[in-house]
């Protein structure tokens, strides 16, 4: 990673969000064609022309020119597992068999002395390396993995959340703790890491299946004890996940009152998949303030089901997007957005490119609850970048040819684009150098 300057100017397309273009169409977005990011100290100082704005810098300033590429705010994951980095592209399961014959295998080895070092590491490299700046990370049971994640994410300087999981039964002997430990390792880990620089923590019971209820209620007593912190977990992905959850808590009235009960659901509850939700679950959602995670490439891959965007819409539920790795099958938010399209596609709903790009930068900041930090370029924010070539590919320039307006090229991008597209990422303005 390059060291920030005190002061750096980024030049190129600048593309960033300051609403929602579902809700205020093309007012949701700023757009410069020859523009000027400055960033002092890790910071945006300033966004706009560049022939407003170079005259005003001073000689010692460092010019970027990134002409004529696009310029956003970083991408942001907002469900994906440190764990599964060796679990991706598994075949031929649903959701509970795939954790039982793959999952819970490759997460056991995180108890090995520097396995969760290295997984950390390819991790962060990975996300970098595909423009994602800031992701919500569930680590493996032992508190270790999540001390080896926050160790290596704090040294790159990169904003994350994570967690360790919580799971205290129906799984292996060597993946689970106890209530009580549970409780203990993750109140030692929030005292470590919470807002320890860029590195903040998630309660992270991993879903009511794998948890008993004295287990969901120290989750609970935690997230009381910590409102700071975010609380994330599974929820309504699959039909037979369900139906052992309700086997399990017989007594709710189904699957979000499970976590309802236990005071898990709340404004800062990332709650993964949400596909087969009722209509009292997204009532609970809206009234809590809870978010659903769509996962698109996982849902297809497992076989889950199709997630309802428009539902949640007029549910009044705040919608983040989300890789999944490794039931997803892309690292990339771009190949992400590409899927969710299509999955809206089926469902009769479309997703323009402007929603897309909106949805893993201030749509997903504002879903963390972090969009006074990161997600767009307005003045203060931390200086986390992705700089994009829409044409990186034969195809993709080949296609770029006969489009006839930004939009048209976003869509392009959107659709066709992945890692290849991503020609540098800075994290609080410094450049990180991309592995390949």
């Amino acid at each position: 990673m390059t060291a920030p300057a005190a002061l750096r100017a980024l030049r190129g397309r600048l593309l960033w969000f300051v609403d929602d273009p579902w809700a205020v169409g093309a007012a949701a977005h700023r757009f410069i064609e020859d523009g000027l990011l400055l960033i002092e100290n890790g910071l945006v100082r300033a966004a706009g022309e560049a022939k407003s704005l170079l005259p005003t810098l001073p000689a010692t300033a460092e010019i970027v020119d990134h002409r004529p590429h696009l310029i956003m705010p970083g991408f942001i994951d907002a469900h994906i597992h440190m764990p599964q980095t060796q679990v991706v592209a598994s075949y031929g399961a649903q959701l509970m068999d795939w954790l039982n014959r793959y999952t819970f295998v490759e997460e056991q080895k995180l108890g090995e002395q520097g396995h969760a070092e290295k997984l950390s590491a390819f991790f962060l490299d990975e996300l970098v390396a595909n423009g994602t700046t800031t992701a919500a990370v569930y680590c493996s049971v032992h508190p270790q993995s999540a001390d080896a994640f926050f160790t290596e994410s704090q040294r790159r300087n990169t904003r994350m959340i994570a967690g360790k999981v919580m799971m205290d039964r129906n799984a292996p002997d060597a993946l689970r703790d106890t209530a009580e430990s549970g409780y203990r390792d993750s109140k030692a880990l929030i005292a470590r890491w919470h807002g320890k620089g860029r590195q903040l923590y998630a309660i992270t019971p991993r879903f009511a299946i794998t948890s008993t209820p004295e287990q969901l209620a120290a989750a609970g007593r935690l997230a009381a004890e910590h409102p700071g912190c975010h609380v994330q977990t599974h929820i309504d992905e699959n039909r037979a996940e369900i139906a052992f959850a309700r086997e399990l808590y017989p007594e709710a009235a189904d699957y979000a009152d499970i976590y309802r009960r236990f005071g898990l659901l709340g404004p800062r509850s990332l709650m993964g998949h949400c596909i087969h939700m009722t209509h009292n679950e997204w009532q609970a959602f809206a009234e809590t303030g809870a978010v659903a995670v769509f996962c698109p490439t996982s849902n297809f891959f497992l076989g889950s089901g199709l997630f309802d965007w428009a539902h949640a819409r007029q549910s009044g539920v705040r919608v983040a997007v989300a890789t999944d790795i490794g039931g997803g099958t892309s690292y990339s938010m771009l190949r992400t957005m590409a899927e969710a399209y299509k999955v809206l596609q089926l469902q009769g709903q479309s997703l323009s490119a402007y929603a897309a790009l909106h949805a893993i930068t201030l749509g997903n900041a504002k879903a963390l609850g972090l969009d006074h930090l990161i997600g767009s370029f307005e003045p203060g924010r931390e200086a986390d970048v992705v700089v994009l070539d829409t044409g990186a590919t034969r195809a993709m320039a080949h296609r770029l040819e006969t489009v006839r307006d930004l939009a048209e090229e976003l869509f392009v991008l959107v659709t066709l684009g992945d890692d290849r597209n991503v020609l540098a990422t800075y994290v609080m303005g410094a450049r990180v150098v991309l592995p390949r």
